[in-house]
């Protein structure tokens, strides 16, 4: 995403013009990402066009109130609702904490608790840039046998492991069609967030020898309820669908980026192997 100066502190004051011009330009970048005009999001917001177009050009200040307004009826994330508060000269309204704050101790809990119960199926928890924080018993097995050493060094990108023709992919044997629908979220995920990081892990990913993505898996589509994840384990074909899991109600960046990722078998042999490979 392009960026603009959010103004310069001078003299215990915002140098006003520069302010306004950098968060204007913001707005006006998140709403054409939304897809949204300037009179769909002033009627959202119960504002007038004028008084929108005043803000994104820079000729009206926006108050904090305002921002967050804003922010909230464009569904831009709490990180990036931050940067439009810090641009606009006011300090950040959502906390950003590490996981190893004592703060999250609750939080992280209720995540160890569905990891741990929806053994013997395996889940991983993520982060904002799909590195994973937490993992069950039940994942371990598959991250035996990788190829690259490197990529089980922390952090582990799940991504990466997944699709480097080093990792996990070779055991992969629907790899196009799970290769497409992994850039396709993540591709979906740059463009409700324009994080340049997410950008660039997509570029690496498109990026790696193998099939292409949207390669044709074999199967019919109109058989199928998702997107299956068809892995070979130990001379058994195993195939899951998985369910994605956010916490609610989140007022902290780090803790509204976590993400749950469950793995449920998509066929009854799948479901056995891996209760037998738990009792074992």
């Amino acid at each position: 995403m392009a960026t603009t100066q959010p103004g310069k502190w001078q003299a215990g004051k915002w140098q006003a013009g520069e302010r306004q011009a950098g968060v204007g330009a913001m707005i006006r970048e998140w709403r054409q990402r939304r897809r949204m005009s300037q009179l769909d999001l002033a009627l959202e917001a119960e504002i007038s066009q004028r008084h929108l177009s005043f803000m994104e050009s820079g000729r009206a200040k926006p108050s904090r109130e305002m921002v967050l307004r804003l922010a909230e009826h464009m569904d831009v994330p709490l990180r990036q609702r931050n940067r439009l508060l810090m641009a606009a000269g006011f300090a950040p309204t959502y906390g950003e904490r590490g996981l190893d704050d004592p703060v999250f101790r609750p939080a992280l809990a209720a995540v160890e608790l569905v990891l741990k119960g929806h053994e013997p199926y395996p889940a991983i928890a993520v982060d904002r840039s799909w590195n994973m924080v937490l993992a069950n018993a039940a994942a371990a097995p598959f991250l035996d046998g990788i190829e690259e050493p490197s990529l089980l060094s922390p952090p582990v990108n799940v991504l990466r492991l997944a699709l480097h023709p080093r990792g996990l992919a070779p055991r992969i044997a629907n790899l196009g069609e799970w290769r497409a629908h992994l850039i396709g979220r993540l591709r979906r995920q740059i463009d409700a967030t324009a994080d340049p990081g997410l950008a660039a892990l997509e570029r690496e990913l498109s990026s790696y020898p193998g099939q292409p993505v949207g390669a044709a898996s074999g199967c019919d589509p109109a058989s199928q309820i998702a997107v299956p994840m068809r892995v070979r384990m130990n001379g058994q074909a195993l195939s899951f669908i998985s369910t994605v899991t956010v916490f609610g109600t989140p007022l902290d960046v780090t803790l509204s980026e976590l993400a749950i990722e469950s793995f449920f078998p998509a066929d009854a042999a799948t479901g056995e192997f891996l209760r037998k490979m738990a009792d074992a």
